[in-house]
C-alpha cells in the first residue's frame, strides 16, 4: 500500500505544481480574448469570449484601443528576435572561442586572463549600466540594433561552461588530431565543435530567453517605436493614470511574448537536457 502511495503521491504534486503555475496563463489568455468593458467589470468568465481572433489581429497590428497607441506586437517581436539571436550567436561564439584559447593553448598571462573573465561574474549588470551606456552613447549606438546587442554579447559563465567540457576531452584526441596534421582551426571545427553540440543547444535555449526577457538594457538605450521590444512594449502598454486599460490587448500582446521562447524550448528541449547533463560531468 505505502508503495502504491510513492508512485502517485509525486506525481499528484508535480500536477498540482503545473496547475498553479498555468492557472495564471490560462487567466491572461482569456482575458485577451474579450472586450476591455467585460474585464473592467470583473464580469470575465473562465471560458474563452469571443472577441479572440479580433483582439490578437488587433494586438499584432494595429494595437489602439480606448487608451493604448502601442507599437504593432508584430514590430516588437521581431525586433525582440533579432535582439535574442544576435545574443545568442555571439555569445556562443566568443565564449567558444576564449574558452578554446584558454584551454587548448599556452601563453603568458593565460589563467590571469581566464580569472579576469570569471571575476566579472561578481558584478551586477545595474553596476556596468551607466559606463556601458557612456561608451555606446560616444561610439553613437544609442537607438540602434548595434547598441542594442554588442554590451550584452560577451558572457563569463558561457566561458566557463565551455571550460569545463573542453577540460574533459581526453589528451589521446587532442594527439590523433596533431598525428593527423590537423590544425588548430581545422582541430576546433571538426573535433570540439561536434563534440559540443549538446553544450551548445544547452546555452542556445537559456541565451535566448536571457535576450527575449531583457528589460533593463533596451530601455535605456532605446528611444524610438522603431526599437521597442516586446517586454518593454508591454511595460508601456500598461502605462500609469486612472483612463480606463484595453487589458484584452495587453493579455493578448503578453501572450504573443510567450510563443517564441515556449518554441525554442519545445523544439530543442532533448538537446537542451543533454546539454545540461553533459555540462555536470
Amino acid at each position: 500500500m505505502a508503495i502504491g502511495r510513492n508512485r502517485w503521491l509525486p506525481h499528484v504534486v508535480l500536477l498540482l505544481g503545473v496547475a498553479i503555475f498555468a492557472f495564471p496563463i490560462y487567466l491572461a489568455f482569456v482575458g485577451s480574448s474579450h472586450d476591455a468593458s467585460t474585464i473592467a467589470r470583473g464580469d470575465m468568465p473562465l471560458t474563452i469570449g469571443p472577441n479572440l481572433i479580433e483582439n490578437y489581429q488587433q494586438a499584432l497590428f494595429s494595437p489602439v484601443g480606448e487608451r493604448v497607441r502601442a507599437t504593432p506586437a508584430l514590430t516588437m517581436m521581431r525586433n525582440s528576435l533579432y535582439m535574442a539571436l544576435a545574443i545568442v550567436v555571439g555569445k556562443i561564439s566568443i565564449s567558444l572561442l576564449s574558452a578554446f584559447a584558454v584551454v587548448f593553448f599556452e601563453f603568458p598571462g593565460r589563467m590571469f586572463f581566464f580569472w579576469m573573465i570569471f571575476i566579472t561574474l561578481m558584478l551586477p549588470v545595474e553596476v556596468r549600466m551607466i559606463p556601458t551606456y557612456a561608451v555606446v552613447s560616444n561610439l553613437g549606438m544609442v537607438d540602434t540594433f548595434a547598441g542594442l546587442t554588442i554590451p550584452l554579447i560577451a558572457s563569463a559563465t558561457a566561458t566557463l561552461l565551455f571550460r569545463q567540457h573542453f577540460l574533459t576531452i581526453a589528451d589521446e584526441l587532442v594527439d590523433a588530431a596533431q598525428i593527423d596534421g590537423a590544425g588548430a582551426m581545422r582541430f576546433f571545427w571538426s573535433v570540439l565543435l561536434p563534440l559540443s553540440r549538446n553544450n551548445v543547444a544547452a546555452l542556445f535555449v537559456i541565451m535566448f530567453i536571457y535576450g527575449w526577457n531583457q528589460y533593463l538594457w533596451p530601455l535605456i538605450v532605446t528611444t524610438g517605436r522603431g526599437r521597442e521590444t516586446i517586454v518593454i512594449g508591454i511595460v508601456r502598454m500598461i502605462g500609469t493614470g486612472e483612463a480606463q486599460t484595453d487589458w484584452q490587448l495587453i493579455m493578448a500582446v503578453a501572450m504573443l511574448a510567450l510563443v517564441p521562447p515556449v518554441a525554442i524550448i519545445i523544439f530543442m528541449q532533448r538537446w537542451f537536457v543533454k546539454g545540461l547533463v553533459d555540462a555536470e560531468k
